[in-house]
């Protein structure tokens, strides 16, 4: 099949093709709202500097048949720096798709299309759905390079609404929610559900974001809102998401004021729980878990299929949707060494590593059994 081919530099130039790309978003079952443009445009404006765009388009006739916007950069490896391309909107994008219907062929074109128009050592791409066409994708790729890995970076708990939801949770998460409820009520504290629009985003957003910088994750600088360039990200971002209808927000006020929130986005029925924080001196609430109740309890009403934790994993995480999952989505990370001099040597550097890994850990079984490993072995090329 014969595709036309070419390069964009920005997601905000007048001539990007914005409807042909909310066209493609649609016909990709796999496509998150990680994916939509708002999201993506928000994140070019916080790129750092020495970071550059670069997004491959491939057309046949009028349709959009692939959307590849990826971030170059400088990056430290084992102690020197390499050139490496990422996913737009990597590290904050919690879930995306390949945005790409081009068949075996047209995905080789566009590969070589990249090795010419961005040489690099490596290009990663981080929380892709383990689902099948997407896999393939990626395995045909995989097959060029010169070293590959695809790991496992997380299981993400989902709950799926169904009618038994009607019902209060049995055992001890009933329990935990009355108490919960209970010391909501006495302090006089109540929830509210929030679906903004782009011209109430704003001053939601600012209050949120106060409550996250005055939290654990705010003076560890960890949260959504930490740094100017996350904030700027942040705040343009949801501001077009809400624009788009997709904004869901489940807070605690007391007397007016946000002392808990729990942020997500909604799409094709899916519910992602982006973000939570709270107010530390109100932590004996355990509002968490009160607000995922909230989340089911609202999609029971609006016709909601899943509550879905985004990108959390189910290992080694508190998640309170843990305790009521239903069912897990695999997210996996792909990294891909070129048959540059530097691909080759950073590729057959780190299958060092990961030998040397192995054979320590091999050690350490002697004293201790080991768990389960989520990761698949390096894979050079033959």
């Amino acid at each position: 099949m014969d595709y036309c081919f070419q390069w964009c530099l920005s997601l905000n130039a007048s001539d990007f093709p914005h409807a042909a790309y909310a066209a493609l978003c649609a016909r990709v079952p796999q496509s998150t709202p990680f994916n939509h443009l708002g999201w993506l445009q928000a994140a070019e404006c916080a790129l750092e500097p020495g970071q550059q765009l670069h997004m491959l388009l491939a057309w046949e006739d009028s349709d959009l048949r692939l959307c590849l916007p990826l971030v170059s950069a400088r990056e430290r490896h084992l102690g020197l720096r390499w050139t490496v391309l990422h996913h737009l909107g990597y590290p904050l994008s919690d879930r995306i798709a390949l945005l790409c219907q081009l068949d075996d062929d047209g995905w080789s074109q566009a590969r070589a299309a990249i090795h010419r128009r961005l040489p690099h050592a490596l290009l990663q791409l981080n929380e892709l759905v383990a689902a099948g066409e997407q896999v393939a994708l990626l395995d045909h790729w995989a097959s060029a390079s010169s070293t590959h890995e695809r790991r496992l970076s997380c299981r993400v708990p989902l709950h799926a609404i169904s009618a038994a939801d009607h019902q209060e949770p049995s055992g001890s998460l009933r329990y935990k929610l009355r108490r919960a409820r209970k010391r909501t009520a006495a302090c006089g504290a109540v929830v509210r559900r929030l679906a903004p629009d782009g011209a109430s985003a704003g001053a939601l957003l600012a209050a949120i974001a106060s409550v996250e910088q005055a939290s654990w994750k705010g003076e560890e600088g960890v949260g959504i809102f930490s740094g100017g360039r996350r904030q700027q990200w942040m705040c343009q971002a949801f501001t077009a998401l809400a624009e788009a209808g997709l904004v869901r927000v489940v807070l605690l006020e007391h007397e007016g004021r946000c002392i808990s929130y729990r942020l997500g986005l909604l799409e094709r029925g899916r519910l992602y729980d982006y973000n939570l924080a709270y107010l530390p001196e109100y932590s004996e609430l355990v509002s968490g878990r009160l607000l995922l109740d909230e989340w089911i309890r609202w999609g029971l009403e609006e016709g909601w299929q899943y509550i879905d934790a985004s990108r959390v994993s189910r290992n080694g995480s508190g998640h309170q949707l843990l305790e009521r999952m239903s069912g897990e989505v695999e997210q996996l990370r792909w990294s891909f060494y070129s048959w540059r001099p530097s691909g080759l040597a950073l590729g057959l550097a780190y299958r060092c590593w990961r030998w040397l890994k192995t054979r320590r850990q091999a050690g350490q079984a002697r004293r201790a059994q080991p768990g389960p490993s989520n990761e698949e072995p390096l894979c050079p090329a033959e």
